[in-house]
């Protein structure tokens, strides 16, 4: 008898893409635990619950989990309305994780603290692929897994300020004044910036909804001011997509973004690249460095970090990964969503075979496969899973049909000899396949009224 015969799948992450892949796991009779960090499901979407996703409703519900949930009565939303992110988790993802078929086999306030093989460390190979997963967790607790299905995103860890990849000077020393990305800056967290100066440093969906709410409040609170920090010289790469984009609400955001910056209701600083950080008197300075080596900064009291995050694959140190150098990503897909090289729009179709690492049965799937890339849609990661589970099951044939038909995006790619003429980066006609998640991404493509600090080299037209 194989010492995996009888052990469960273990899902981290009760997210969207963790619990479709659980809905999936049931249908193909898969015995399945899942481990959720926090005290409920969609615990990271709980915490941007404030912000309405650009993509409807039929691109946020997987197939196996609507089948589940049909079956229980579940009275289904609008396909085509758009929900918030406190809509995804209480019309969705609470009413599934509450179904009989996954409730008994979801435990929470469980947090992986490391994955490895019964016995082995990454080193040795003799026997690898028919000893167990072990799954440390934080309390001391050991679980045993024939499979493991990482579902646990990157919301915990988002990049830096600093323009290097490093944190700034004095990053470490001003966490007073940094905020993490999508705070609720008309509800929960507005006592934080109303009268204030925020400075929001970032490029994609999570500073332009961020710069909106701004905007919004400092039309009733005065005192308040937005500035919108970015690297690049220009901001064209920031937005695509307006009248090409088959996501309405995304193009309209990058029109209202725009007439905010035209109005001066919002400073748009080009060319911004943060060296340091420095308290002082209440407020924070935020010192630039240009490419000459000169300084200049600016004096703000809050920072926004809209910019974007990387996995943390450290849980799995002892595990036999292929990880792309650059995006951090599983290898195989890095080319198909490499924004420094590939449209937003054009993400192909992916499973198993592109999701699968030198370790056997470990498969990192939903946002956290794609690294520091910015292109994950749920839809995605729902094929994903379905394919993974199919492969689990030992239907290759249905793992390697994969199938993924999105909306275009009209977004641009980040080439800048194809971006920087700065009318319409993504040329007159949707990029076809693919899509951003709906909390980063590009806009729409538009010249703006520019404060320019410095030139910086165009980077991904989909950064957060």
């Amino acid at each position: 008898m194989n010492a995996l015969d009888g052990l469960p799948v273990v899902v981290i992450g009760a997210g969207p893409t963790g619990l479709a892949a659980a809905a999936h796991l049931h249908e193909r009779g898969l015995p399945f635990t899942i481990l959720e960090a926090g005290d409920t499901p969609g615990a990271a979407v709980r915490q941007w619950g404030h912000v309405r996703v650009f993509s409807p409703w039929r691109y946020n519900v997987d197939p196996a989990a609507r089948r589940l949930l049909d079956e229980a009565g579940w009275v289904a939303p609008d396909p085509e309305a758009l929900p918030t992110g406190a809509e995804l988790v209480g019309d969705y993802l609470q009413p599934l994780a509450e179904l009989p078929q996954l409730k008994p086999h979801v435990r929470y306030g469980a947090r992986v603290e490391a994955i490895s093989r019964l016995g082995l460390d990454r080193l040795r190979t003799a026997g690898r692929d028919t000893a167990p997963f072990l799954l440390r967790l934080a309390d001391g607790d050991e679980l045993f897994a024939r499979a493991v299905i990482d579902a646990s995103g990157t919301w915990g860890t988002p990049n830096v300020l600093g323009a290097s990849g490093l944190p700034a000077r004095g990053e470490a020393d001003s966490v007073a004044h940094l905020e993490h990305a999508l705070p609720d800056v008309l509800g929960a967290d507005r006592g934080r910036f109303v009268g204030r100066h925020t400075l929001v440093v970032g490029a994609g969906h999570s500073a332009a909804n961020t710069l909106l709410s701004l905007a919004e409040l400092s039309a009733a609170e005065p005192g308040t001011e937005a500035t919108w920090a970015i690297r690049t010289a220009s901001p064209t790469r920031t937005y695509g997509g307006g009248a090409a984009d088959a996501l309405p609400a995304r193009g309209a955001l990058g029109s209202r973004l725009r007439a905010h910056v035209d109005g001066g209701r919002i400073r748009l600083l080009t060319g911004f690249s943060v060296h340091a950080l420095a308290p002082t008197d209440g407020r924070v300075s935020v010192v630039v460095r240009h490419a000459d080596g000169t300084d200049e900064s600016i004096t703000v009291d809050r920072i926004v970090a809209a910019t974007g995050f990387r996995p943390d694959h450290s849980i799995a140190a002892e595990l036999r990964l292929d990880l792309d150098p650059v995006l951090g990503a599983t290898r195989a897909i890095a080319p198909l969503i490499d924004p420094n090289e590939h449209s937003c729009g054009t993400v192909p179709p992916h499973g198993v075979d592109e999701l699968a690492h030198p370790e056997s049965g470990y498969y990192a799937v939903g946002m956290k496969s794609y690294g520091r890339a910015p292109t994950f849609l749920m839809a995605t990661g729902y094929e994903q899973v379905r394919s993974v589970v199919a492969a689990l099951a030992g239907d290759w044939t249905a793992a390697r049909e994969v199938q993924l038909d999105l909306p275009a995006t009209g977004v641009c790619n980040s080439n800048p000899a194809e971006s920087a003429s700065g009318d319409n980066c993504c040329g007159p006609e949707p990029t076809g396949r693919g899509l951003s998640t709906g909390i980063s991404g590009g806009l729409l493509s538009a010249p703006l009224s520019l404060v320019a600090l410095d030139a910086a080299p165009a980077g991904a037209c989909c950064t957060s």
